[in-house]
Formats: structure tokens, sequence, C-alpha cells
């Protein structure tokens, strides 16, 4: 679809999704895009059945993110979401192999003197009190969004639509708390 008649049909099809959620329609918006998707989520997926499971998955996202949101150009918007998608699953396999790893197989490397990791833990372990109660002081949103980013590993854009937050202020209130949380452990190492 590329042509003015075409957008305005895509228009009118998206509008006429968000009243009647008819997957019919959605159908119709989403067909002439699926080897775009295809290609995008082939691209960082890198795994034709990842990528066509992809395919899939996100039309299925479309079903809930459409009426949430105010879709100007369909395409791109698509591209939007297919791109964080994929990578959303990519930070998914990546963290199971994380979480997959036998860190038993791992050898000491001081011939097991403990004492320097014993002081390395307790120092992390202030750092980690101090950040603790510098987040606790946090305004709400802004600890509500490191939360979600840094704890839940969720991008800007599942913050914002479990959130009532625009993106902008989602954006804004992490790097607000950023600078807030450096100032405060700045500020709590000096005492």
């Amino acid at each position: 679809m590329t042509d003015k008649n075409d957008i305005q049909e895509e228009k009118q099809l998206l509008e006429q999704f968000r009243e009647s959620q008819d997957l019919d329609l959605l159908g119709k918006l989403y067909k002439p895009y699926m080897h775009l998707v295809y290609g995008v989520c082939l691209k960082y997926l890198k795994d034709k059945d990842s990528a066509q499971d992809a395919v899939m998955a996100i039309f299925e996202e479309l079903v809930i993110k459409i009426p949430k949101h105010g879709v100007e150009n369909f395409k791109s918007w698509l591209y939007v979401l297919s791109k964080n998608h994929c990578l959303m699953e990519l930070r998914k396999q990546k963290r199971q192999k994380t979480d997959n790893f036998d860190f038993s197989d791992l050898e000491l490397m001081e011939n097991g003197q403990w004492k320097h990791h014993e002081e390395d833990y307790t120092v992390k372990e202030d750092n980690l009190e101090r950040l603790t109660a510098c987040i606790a002081q946090l305004k709400k949103e802004q600890k509500r969004c490191v939360e979600l980013f840094y704890l839940d590993k969720k991008s800007y854009q599942e913050i914002t639509d479990s959130t009532s937050y625009e993106l902008k202020k989602v954006k804004s209130y992490i790097q607000n708390a950023k600078r807030n949380l450096k100032q405060c452990m700045e500020q709590s190492e000096e005492r």
C-alpha cells in the first residue's frame, strides 16, 4: 500500500478494526506487510522458524496494541513494533542462556584465597543497600519506571503499555531517576 488511496483505505481499516475488533479486517491490514515483517524478523532472529513464529506473534500483538495506540502510519509503526518484538525475543534468549549457565564449573581464580572476594562482596553489598535506599527516595513515577526497566528488564514500550505513562514521559522518568540516583549515591558515599 503506497498511494494516497491505499493510505486512506489503510486508515479506514484501522478505524473499523478499532471499533469492531474484527480479525478479518486486521488480516486485510496486515497481509500486505507480512513479507516485510518476516524480513525484519529474519534479520534480527537469524532463523526462519523463529521469524515465522514472530510474524504470527506480532499479529497477535496487533490485536491488543492497535486499540491502545493512535496509529497514523501503519507501515512505520508496524516496523517499529516488529523490531521491538524481535529485540525482546533476543533479550529473552540471552536471559535464558545466563539462567541456564552452570556456575559450578568455574574454578576460583585465587586458589581458595577468599579474603579478596569477601571484601569485594561487602563493598557490593554496601553499594546495594545504598542504592536501595536511594531508589526508595525517588518520586513514585521514577521509581516505578526504574524498577520496570532495570529490575524487570522491560522495554520503554512495555513500560508504556503496562502503565498509563506516555513514551516520552517514561524516557524522561528513567533519565531523571538515573541522575537522581547518581547524586544520591555520591552523597551517601561522602558520609
